[in-house]
């Protein structure tokens, strides 16, 4: 029934009359659903939603027993995601980010002066977000509107200016892309290490968006990582704030640990190493034909640049 589900979903433009058409639980009920989905847990849910905690427990559980199939696997007041709930959260989040986007630019009628931006959430939260207010005081006449998303973007349905991406999977020819700036990765932790250690009993954190972090920086790097453990996360900053809390050691790209290495949390024992990926601006025109999106691409450069010397 799920599958089912999610292949109408993709073929409907209209999800309001789907969902009337279907019968299904209330939007409401899969924008509980996605909120717990995205925070890993009921209770940040309920904050970002700004209800209870046993109110987004409810709307979960009215769903799954509407669609028959459980998303969430409970454990010791932990929720994590199963197979059916990944499905879904994939339909619900790129959904959600369309009617935000769409809400978004209804509301606001300034056009020229909004600049919708869609950024990997690891770099956005890690790097992007704490520079902001330096964007807003070199461009006051700009309003960002940040979306956190990573991989392909469908332009002319989510309404978003541009995207900030690593070359990490294909995009249309007829999206134009301007390089920002090379990718480097080290490894990092909170304890400082001896580097002729190696990882002899380490506990190494492993991210499922970049399942290739550690085997691509241990084939450059030469170091072996045998006598490691292997803990898995789904997502990269789960792995750095794991890094941070001092739970083991985890790749990390340099621009994301910045913060984090000037103020002691974390150690790069071994430094940074060009990974061969890199950081992309796309957008559905040339970035000089639109001005805001021309300031913002010079803006983020010269960002980047400055945290790479430093």
């Amino acid at each position: 029934m799920l599958e089912k589900l999610i292949k109408a979903i993709y073929r409907e433009v209209n999800l309001i009359d789907f969902i009337e058409y279907m019968k299904l639980p209330s939007l409401a009920s899969f924008r509980f659903f996605e909120a717990a989905a995205q925070t890993g847990s009921f209770v940040k849910a309920a904050e970002s939603l700004h209800v209870t905690h046993g109110a987004v427990s409810r709307q979960v559980r009215l769903l799954e027993d509407a669609l028959g199939v459980e998303l969430f696997e409970r454990r010791n007041r932990a929720i994590f995601l199963n197979a059916a709930g990944r499905s879904l959260h994939e339909v619900t989040h790129s959904v959600f980010e369309q009617l935000e986007g769409a809400v978004y630019r209804l509301q606001h009628t300034a056009q020229n002066e909004v600049l919708t931006l869609s950024c990997e959430p690891t770099i956005a939260m890690k790097w992007l977000i704490p520079r902001l207010p330096a964007f807003h005081e070199a461009n006051p006449d700009i309003n960002l509107h940040l979306v956190a998303a990573g991989g392909p973007i469908d332009f002319a349905r989510s309404g978003v200016d541009l995207a900030l991406r690593r070359d990490d999977f294909h995009w249309e020819p007829d999206i134009f892309a301007e390089k920002v700036c090379d990718e480097w990765v080290g490894p990092v932790s909170r304890v400082k290490k001896n580097i002729n250690d190696n990882f002899e009993g380490e506990c190494l954190l492993h991210a499922g968006t970049r399942p290739n972090a550690w085997p691509t920086w241990e084939k450059l790097s030469n170091i072996p990582t045998k006598g490691s453990c292997r803990v898995e996360y789904e997502h990269f900053y789960l792995c750095i704030q794991a890094a941070v809390s001092g739970l083991g050691v985890s790749m990390a790209s340099f621009l994301m640990v910045q913060d984090e290495l000037e103020s002691g949390q974390l150690h790069a024992p071994y430094g940074f190493l060009l990974d061969g990926s890199a950081y992309y601006l796309l957008s559905p025109e040339p970035l000089d034909m639109n001005n805001k999106c021309a300031c913002f691409e010079s803006w983020l450069k010269k960002e980047m640049a400055a945290c790479l010397k430093s």
